[in-house]
């Protein structure tokens, strides 16, 4: 194991133990390298990385410490890998987002407010029957967002956001070269906010799962 992946190992072993815990700060560079028997040098590498992926916030004149872990904050990291993905693997990740996302619908359909579906419905009623290609992506990233968070949540919530990279691309591209996919989109936000509003689970369920599918089919066809 390289002597940086050790030092990673043993930071994450004091976390996931309780030795340290979220928001704690940790001792003394030179104390820490000398209790878990690491250079100062790979500790501080360690420490760095740790810092990418958000496990240690590290405050200039201040320390470092343990983040919230918060599972958005954790899962921010998924959203930065996304974005390496290659062309061919955005069908890979729509039907990883066909198999969540309807299931969060489903879940929001008994646990979303009234004054929720009225933000939603606002939202939809602002943004017009013709709307620009730029003005439905941002829009239904929203409106999803909306519910996801509606399902109490707050791992799947942060996994589609980090999934929302490739498949907002994949959105723009059909908007620009589908004729129909504009009123198709708008047709289909209209029928999941409907099914919520009456509180049907299976049928939100079933029009989340023909909004990815339809995005994912007409991706399918083009490559």
């Amino acid at each position: 194991m390289a002597v940086t992946d050790e030092a990673i190992e043993k930071i994450k072993g004091m976390i996931v133990s309780g030795a340290l815990r979220p928001g704690d700060r940790l001792p003394k560079e030179s104390e820490l390298a000398a209790e878990l028997g690491l250079s100062r040098n790979s500790l501080r590498e360690a420490v760095r990385a740790l810092s990418l992926i958000r496990i240690l916030d590290v405050r200039q004149g201040d320390g470092t410490y343990v983040t919230s872990l918060d599972p958005q904050l954790l899962l921010e990291a998924l959203s930065f890998v996304v974005d390496f993905h290659r062309d061919d693997t955005v069908l890979e990740f729509l039907a990883v987002r066909r198999i969540l996302e309807p299931a969060a619908t489903a879940m929001a359909a008994t646990g979303i407010t009234e004054a929720q579906l009225d933000v939603l419905s606002s939202q939809l009623d602002a943004l017009g029957a013709q709307p620009s290609v730029e003005e439905l992506v941002a829009s239904d990233l929203e409106f999803h967002r909306g519910i996801v968070q509606s399902s109490g949540n707050s791992v799947l919530c942060s996994l589609l956001d980090g999934l929302s990279g490739p498949t907002t691309r994949a959105r723009v591209w059909r908007g620009l070269t589908q004729e129909d996919a504009v009123s198709r989109t708008l047709h289909e936000h209209r029928a999941i906010l409907s099914a919520l509003r009456d509180r049907d689970t299976e049928a939100a369920r079933s029009w989340a799962t023909v909004h990815v599918a339809s995005v994912e089919q007409w991706l399918r066809s083009t490559l």
